[in-house]
């Protein structure tokens, strides 16, 4: 790749950006690259950190951040400096698509970009203005006039022509620019560089995993998508972790076996009591409706259906009864399809270090959010990065544990809040989608003005609406939900979140809506984020920025 460059590494805060970093690293290391790692939240961040090390760096390298911006008008660099982006954010901003000089893309090849053709959005120059240049005097009045009339002709028709394609331009790119969505995992990309390179190990194939399950948590991804992807995973797994190995080396105390299984879709539940995780999985908790009385009383119906005890539930799960554990999946499914939960069953991956330690896919992406996410202040801003990030390494599980405990707060406040603003009405129809805002003082207030918590938040509490309302219009809109960003400058953090149906495609128009919204009513707003759809606004300008949004999306 780049041999005898320093590079700077641009990293923004997802789990599967991390994923990937953690890959690129462990190839430069293999390469003994020398880089520098900044972690940036926003497109500010990423702007300083460009015009801080511009001089000392040529390559810069973007995980998760840069592809849906035209990134040379933003950063204006010099002609002798290189941009590799590996980003999963769509629809690829396409200048950066059709620059071939300074901006390397890296995508998966058989990802399917819909990039409007080059001639349909960009024009020469030259063929612009032809005027009549060489006219020679010697010629006949009456000849001029009608070669000048000629040409007046000629150069209206020019300009209609011109109007026309300027009109369909913006037509196409309009419904290119449309819709954001997500393409593959930018963990994965990074793997399938690693396995053209033939240096991918099995620690780069478990990081890919979980990068790929964070786009499944964080439901930006179709089912078919994911299912898709695992596929490909499933293979990579069984080439890396035969299970014919000498006896001795595959249970050694510092190995690592990776293993695809059929696991429930229940939130760290082997972490936690199984009660608890079916409490606060947003699955389970909508469709049994666990903030109601009527839910609850389902809930005892269902445990009594499966024939569990109480008392076992309720304790930690690696302390259940081993006889109860042994046909633990079996009972639970049969008992949640007759409840009406039949997709309780998902495909995922599992990780074993050594003899106790076993983690799904999915504990790694809460304990990892939960970490870089944190309110509890300690230190500067990056110190979560770092957390975070250090504890995607299998040496360090005592962060990992760190972050599983934060994660069980994190889904707990969740819950909470979604029980909260479903019985009290919080979540109001305006039309054209449904609005709930969290007030000052709300518990756990602080937590929801992170952008990923927000979206989980968002994501369960329309799920669980969904779930609650008998009003069947209500069913199939979307949600833009609210909550205190920073009380003493008076801002609010906006998330817009498309509607919950079974047959959806993920893809969120509100990052173009917020946008005309803000620009109609000049309402001061902040599009810091990398996901269009969050945006941060003045508290006193929400009223007219909602009634523009009302009546953009009439």
């Amino acid at each position: 790749l780049l041999f005898l460059q320093r590079v700077l590494l641009l990293v923004a805060s997802d789990v599967d950006a991390l994923c990937a970093c953690k890959i690129l690293q462990a190839l430069f290391q293999c390469d003994h690259v020398q880089y520098t790692l900044v972690p940036v939240s926003g497109w500010q961040e990423l702007e300083t950190a460009f015009l801080e090390h511009k001089d000392q760096f040529k390559y810069f390298v973007l995980i998760n951040c840069g592809a849906n911006v035209d990134l040379l008008e933003i950063l204006q660099p010099e002609e002798d400096t290189y941009f590799f982006v590996c980003d999963s954010h769509r629809p690829i901003n396409v200048v950066n698509v059709y620059n071939d000089t300074q901006i390397k893309l890296l995508v998966k090849q058989d990802d399917d970009l819909d990039v409007p053709a080059y001639d349909d959005i960009f024009r020469d120059e030259e063929d612009e203005e032809e005027d009549s240049e060489n006219e020679s005097d010697d010629s006949e009045p009456l000849e001029k006039r009608r070669r000048f009339e000629e040409e007046v002709i000629e150069r209206t028709m020019k300009r209609r022509q011109r109007r026309e394609w300027e009109a369909r331009r913006r037509e196409i790119l309009f419904d290119y620019e449309q819709y954001e969505y997500h393409g593959t995992s930018s963990a994965m990309v990074m793997f399938d560089l690693a396995w053209i390179m033939s240096k991918d190990l099995n620690d780069m194939l478990w990081w890919a995993i979980v990068g790929l399950t964070d786009q499944w948590v964080q439901d930006k991804i179709t089912q078919m998508k994911y299912v898709t992807d695992i596929g490909i995973l499933q293979r990579h797994v069984s080439r890396h972790n035969h299970r014919n190995e000498d006896e001795e080396n595959s249970l050694s105390i510092d190995c690592m076996r990776i293993a695809f299984e059929y696991d429930l879709r229940l939130a760290l539940y082997q972490h936690w009591s199984l009660y608890e995780s079916l409490c606060n999985t947003s699955y389970t908790s909508a469709s049994l409706k666990l903030w109601s009385v009527q839910g609850q009383k389902r809930l005892q119906e269902f445990l009594a259906d499966m024939g569990l005890p109480l008392k076992q539930v309720k304790q930690k799960f690696n302390s259940m009864d081993v006889s109860l554990k042994e046909n633990l999946r079996e009972m639970i499914e049969e008992s949640a399809n007759k409840f009406g939960m039949k997709d309780l069953r998902i495909q995922t991956f599992s990780i074993h270090f050594g003899f106790k330690n076993k983690f799904s896919a999915s504990d790694i992406v809460y304990a990892t959010t939960s970490l870089m996410e944190n309110i509890e202040k300690e230190g500067p801003e990056t110190t979560n990065f770092i957390k975070a990030l250090d504890s995607l390494s299998r040496g360090n599980l005592d962060k990992l544990h760190q972050g599983l405990d934060l994660a069980k707060k994190q889904l707990r406040a969740i819950q909470q809040t979604v029980a909260s603003c479903i019985c009290t009405n919080l979540v109001i129809s305006q039309g054209p989608f449904l609005y709930c805002a969290l007030m000052e003082g709300t518990p756990d207030v602080k937590l929801f003005s992170k952008p990923v918590s927000l979206c989980l938040l968002s994501k369960y509490l329309l799920k669980s609406f969904v779930c609650s309302t008998k009003n069947k219009r209500c069913k199939l809109l979307p949600l833009v939900m609210a909550a205190p960003m920073d009380v003493e400058q008076g801002t609010v953090i906006m998330v817009g979140i498309p509607p919950e149906t079974e047959s959806s495609d993920k893809k969120n128009f509100f990052g173009r809506a917020f946008e005309k919204a803000a620009e109609s009513t000049s309402s001061r707003t902040l599009h810091n984020h990398f996901e269009m759809s969050i945006i941060e606004l003045k508290t006193e300008d929400r009223s007219k920025f909602l009634d523009a949004l009302i009546s953009l999306l009439s």
